[in-house]
């Protein structure tokens, strides 16, 4: 992990960014979410990813694939976390008292 870090520094700053962007731009969408069961499946399809990681069930190159892009994933869902919060502060700041 620490070789990925290292190594892929430029792109997980550029994940973490761009989900700061999105997270950002996501507060004002005002779309339709997913459905309960489709964010269960895709937060079981997760859940056996991260283990399959964790586990080092995936060899070789596509097991590096698989972590450099569970981590790319985190860096831009810390991003957008961010990047929504940031905005909702910076909103809540700027609005006039009544």
């Amino acid at each position: 992990m620490a070789f990925l870090a290292t190594f892929h520094w430029g792109f997980l700053l550029g994940a973490f960014l761009i989900g700061l962007a999105a997270g950002w731009i996501a507060v004002v969408h005002r779309g339709q979410g997913v459905s309960k069961v489709l964010a269960r499946w895709l937060a079981a399809v997760a859940v056996v990813l991260v283990a399959a990681s964790l586990a080092r069930i995936v060899p070789g190159r596509p097991g590096y694939w698989l972590d450099l892009g569970l981590i790319l994933f985190a860096c831009y869902l810390v991003g957008c976390t961010m990047g929504s919060a940031l905005r909702g502060w910076v909103v809540s700041r700027s609005r006039p008292a009544v």
